[in-house]
């Protein structure tokens, strides 16, 4: 398990992922999400955000701040630049994404290349924007707070930009977890301009695939309702859209 300090709440039950290991991993905690860093990759391995319906409600008002910037907690032989992106024909893609940030300081920091992948322009203006508005959606109407994680995924042979050789991933997933049911669900999608929305995936199969434990087994196991915080009219509606089995788009 990885040591994120000062960022407990951001994990259900206080419990950071259980992660395989890898060289070069590194904890980032900045206002509003965490970020287990991959020096590889120079890219995340995933981003975690805490979010309520207050939170989404805020973070209408804030103005994009658009200035991208590396992190200089990172070292410099593991980290993305400016420059590799630069002329990659990629969009520097949020992994926790700009339109969550509540606060000023919060969207600054989501500029941060230790935030970002390299992602195919047509996708995420696309099918993952799609995405991303849904889970905004979702977190609006839940009963009460939201774990959201988002990250890459990437194969053998993955290619690269830049002098830095950060790596272009191959799909992207976004796992929703919801105390309050005790649900989660995940979109998993390909990094590609042609993809389209599809049904999420289980807990369970992101797991298989990724080889990462996001939920400590005691938030698998508490029964629904035992987080909940406030009540949401209209959370029902949501949830068959969103859940697997039912309808995403």
């Amino acid at each position: 398990m990885r040591a994120f300090p000062n960022a407990g709440n951001s994990f259900p039950r206080a419990r950071p992922p259980v992660v395989p290991g890898a060289p070069a991993l590194r904890e980032l905690c900045y206002s509003a999400f965490a970020v287990l860093h991959s020096g590889e990759s120079k890219t995340p391995v995933f981003v975690v955000e805490h979010l309520d319906r207050a939170m989404i409600d805020a973070a209408r008002g804030q103005k994009r701040s658009d200035h991208f910037f590396t992190d200089a907690r990172l070292p410099v032989g593991e980290r993305a630049e400016l420059s590799d992106y630069r002329g990659s024909g990629y969009s520097r893609g949020h992994m926790a994404p700009a339109g969550d940030m509540s606060t000023p300081d919060a969207m600054a920091q989501s500029f941060s290349l230790a935030n970002m992948v390299p992602q195919d322009q047509i996708f995420n203006g696309g099918a993952w924007s799609e995405i991303e508005q849904q889970t905004r959606q979702y977190v609006q109407q839940a009963q009460a707070d939201v774990y959201v994680f988002t990250g890459p995924v990437f194969a053998a042979d993955a290619p690269t930009i830049g002098l830095g050789k950060v790596q272009v991933p191959s799909h992207l997933f976004k796992l929703v977890y919801d105390p309050c049911s005790g649900k989660s669900w995940a979109h998993w999608l390909a990094n590609a301009p042609d993809t389209q929305a599809l049904p999420p995936i289980s807990y369970d199969e992101l797991v298989r695939r990724t080889r990462i434990r996001f939920l400590p087994p005691v938030a698998r196991t508490l029964a629904a309702g035992t987080d909940c915080a406030r009540p949401s009219p209209g959370a029902d509606e949501i949830r068959a859209r969103m859940e697997p089995g039912g309808a995403t788009r």
